[in-house]
């Protein structure tokens, strides 16, 4: 049975944003998250546990941003969240430095 023509959407702009979030702007916060948490935290405990929980921060990240409406909207929401990690991991590089 094919699928109803209302609910599928003809244009190239929302389905490219959509998969472009998903999958390059899902990857990009998941990673930065850790990154930031591991400025903070021991880091070698967080990079063997990213390991596994960055794939599956990921997979919830895209599953989110296939859901929305607008994936515009979701890239806006992605680089905002990845800015404000980017900053906690700098602070937390500058405050907590290795050595």
């Amino acid at each position: 049975m094919p699928a109803n023509s209302k609910y599928l959407n003809p244009s190239f702009w929302p389905r490219f944003s959509k998969i472009t979030a998903a999958i390059i702007g899902g990857f990009i916060v998941s990673i930065l998250f850790h990154l930031a948490i591991a400025s903070w935290l021991d880091h070698v405990d967080v990079i063997i546990t990213s390991t596994y929980s960055a794939i599956i921060l990921w997979v919830c990240l895209m599953i989110i941003a296939f859901l929305a409406k607008n994936g515009w909207k979701i890239w806006g929401i992605y680089v905002i969240t990845s800015i404000i990690l980017a900053i906690i991991m700098f602070y937390g590089k500058v405050l907590n430095p290795l050595t």
